[in-house]
């Protein structure tokens, strides 16, 4: 199929109508009161297979991302609590000895250097955000160190920034470095680089990283360790809330009034339950004091099921998730039409409009007439260059400015669709 086949092509959604007479109405509705309860026990077997099925799939999973909370790591006064962590390193070395490959994704370095500035808080400025990192990461590790070699285990560390997610060569680079640490026999020990970050500091308390770590790595499963043992309908301190053991779409959540973060945590309900819809493989939420449990595939914790269909591509993921857009390319309502449901690439006669900063190779939002962001992708050109090609033909662009202008603006391969319909574009696996 030509990459430069015009994107001009439009169709609406077909109307779909069915008429019945009343008396085809009256026997299907008899015919659905007899077969209804056989038909909802049927889907209640269904679902309850798959609960289990998923839940024994943790248990016998062989790659398994385990992400902690900065509160499931240190005491009430933000200091390192080596009891918990020591428990905890206990659960991980124990499947590990079973021979399942273990990445653990730690929050806590902001936290554990609270106690040594004399910080009750987490602070609000950034520098000293970045400066309790810089103490608390090392005595964070160093502790890790001591209480994995209880169990003759090596760890390594792997410090992330929401930038080396965002940058190619960097998220390559951290997927090999993570597959040679596993070869090894090391158990990775991920955190974000809170001491030189920004944005990342802001990042989601490394649920999200947690997600892009499960699919950098393929793991087949992610365990998420809070403060609570559950995801409930409300707040679980207050008499009515109920924990919902089972997620499997939106539908589930929408009664659900999602917490913020707490005094020395970034994240939140929210943060884990994107999480969890990104990941791409069984999710478990639940608390530190239920790990073990959490990794034998007991019923604990609430368990995310992950969405029907084709797993996402890493380089789709990561395009998705793990970038922010640096400019914003206006599409037509054809071109619209072309990458949202078609899949092409987006061509420069389908662009009305361009705004912001960006260098050729950057993410940038692609959006309709509306101003809506319907896709995103790495684009070919700076933004300066941009308006010279808006509404030209490559055919038109090659012969008027040079063969090297005879291209897309964003290649269908480096372009995710992030409205109903997709993501997914490009290819499958990389």
């Amino acid at each position: 199929m030509s990459q430069h086949e015009p994107q001009t092509a439009m169709s609406g959604p077909e109307a779909r109508t069915a008429e019945s007479e009343p008396e085809q109405r009256t026997g299907a509705s008899e015919s659905q009161a007899v077969h209804e309860p056989q038909a909802v026990s049927e889907r209640r077997a269904v679902r309850g297979r798959q609960v289990g099925h998923e839940r024994e799939a943790i248990a016998k999973a062989r790659r398994i991302v385990v992400k902690a909370g900065s509160s499931s790591l240190t005491t009430p006064d933000g200091t390192i609590d080596a009891g918990r962590i020591d428990a905890l390193v206990d659960v991980l070395a124990a499947r590990r000895a079973d021979g399942t490959e273990i990445v653990f994704v730690s929050s806590g370095a902001i936290a554990a250097g609270l106690g040594p500035l004399g910080l009750t808080r987490r602070p609000r400025d950034l520098a000293t955000q970045q400066a309790a990192a810089s103490v608390g990461q090392g005595l964070l590790f160093a502790r890790y160190t001591g209480s994995f070699a209880r169990h003759g285990l090596t760890v390594g560390q792997v410090l992330l920034t929401a930038d080396d997610m965002m940058r190619r060569s960097h998220h390559r680079n951290a997927q090999r470095t993570l597959a040679q640490l596993l070869a090894l026999g090391i158990l990775p020990i991920v955190n974000e680089n809170d001491t030189v970050a920004t944005d990342e500091i802001r990042f989601g308390d490394n649920d999200r990283l947690a997600a892009l770590v499960a699919h950098l790595i393929r793991a087949d499963a992610l365990v998420l360790l809070s403060d609570v043992d559950a995801l409930y309908t409300g707040d679980p301190r207050r008499p009515g809330a109920r924990r919902i053991a089972d997620v499997h779409g939106p539908d589930d959540l929408k009664d659900v009034k999602l917490g913020r973060s707490g005094r020395v945590g970034t994240g939140g309900m929210v943060t884990k339950v994107e999480a969890a819809r990104i990941a791409g493989v069984p999710v478990v939420l639940t608390n530190a004091a239920s790990a073990a449990h959490a990794l034998a595939g007991d019923g604990v914790g609430t368990l995310f099921h992950p969405a029907d269909g084709r797993r996402m591509s890493t380089r789709n993921l990561w395009l998705a998730h793990a970038t922010t857009g640096q400019g914003r390319v206006t599409l037509d309502p054809g071109a619209v039409d072309a990458v949202v449901r078609r899949r092409k690439s987006l061509l420069p006669a389908g662009v009305t409009g361009v705004s912001g900063d960006f260098a050729a190779g950057d993410p940038v939002d692609l959006c309709d007439t509306a101003g809506r962001v319907v896709a995103r992708g790495l684009v070919n050109y700076d933004a300066s260059e941009i308006p010279d090609l808006m509404g030209r033909s490559t055919r038109w662009l090659a012969r008027e400015l040079g063969a090297e202008y005879e291209r897309e603006i964003i290649h269908r391969d480096h372009l995710v669709v992030l409205v109903p319909g997709g993501p997914g574009a490009g290819p499958q696996d990389d």
